[in-house]
């Protein structure tokens, strides 16, 4: 299925183990990054999900606010979700893995717009990671399994329909938790 895409930049958190909320890390350079991967990555128009600390929207960026971000990753990936409009996929991002660029995006959403079941997540080293793309089909239950912290973990548990596409030969994939 071919289809437009819209970005998901989950960013909503307080960053507690990082000291700071993330979406403002390095003067907001991961957040320009986040942006310009998905854009330059086949997405049409990108949401960032915002909570706990408000940031200026790089270009082709809207802002999409979570009430309930203190609940963790889920409240965002609803909010987010829920403000997605009538778009085919949802390519799923975070905002703390500076180095995935849009080849990584790109990659994992042709994957999800060839495969049946519009499913498609990056992996690094053979380690699940993001970009993670959902089909507009799965979203409602995407948003209803997502709980705390976990997003989308439950929903894509045990799959065996979602493509995983080694992303290692252009970014470590590495969340950063803790400032180094």
């Amino acid at each position: 299925m071919d289809g437009d895409a819209i970005g998901v930049l989950l960013a909503a958190g307080a960053g507690s183990r990082y000291g700071s909320p993330k979406v403002l890390a390095h003067d907001g350079a991961w957040l320009d990054t986040a942006v310009s991967a998905l854009r330059d990555g086949g997405c049409e128009r990108v949401l960032v999900v915002l909570g706990a600390a408000d940031a200026p929207m790089p270009r082709g960026a809207e802002a999409v606010h979570a009430p309930q971000w203190r609940d963790g990753l889920s409240a965002s990936l609803r909010a987010g979700l829920s403000g997605a409009g009538r778009a085919s996929f949802a390519v799923v991002h975070v905002v703390d893995t500076p180095d995935v660029g849009f080849e990584v995006v790109r990659a994992v959403l042709d994957a999800a717009r060839a495969t049946p079941s519009h499913l498609a997540r990056a992996v690094f080293g053979g380690v699940p990671g993001h970009p993670v793309v959902f089909g507009r089909e799965h979203w409602d239950d995407v948003a209803a399994g997502a709980e705390g912290d976990s997003g989308a973990r439950e929903f894509l548990r045990g799959r065996t329909d979602v493509v995983a596409v080694e992303c290692s030969r252009w970014a470590t994939g590495v969340d950063h938790d803790e400032r180094s």
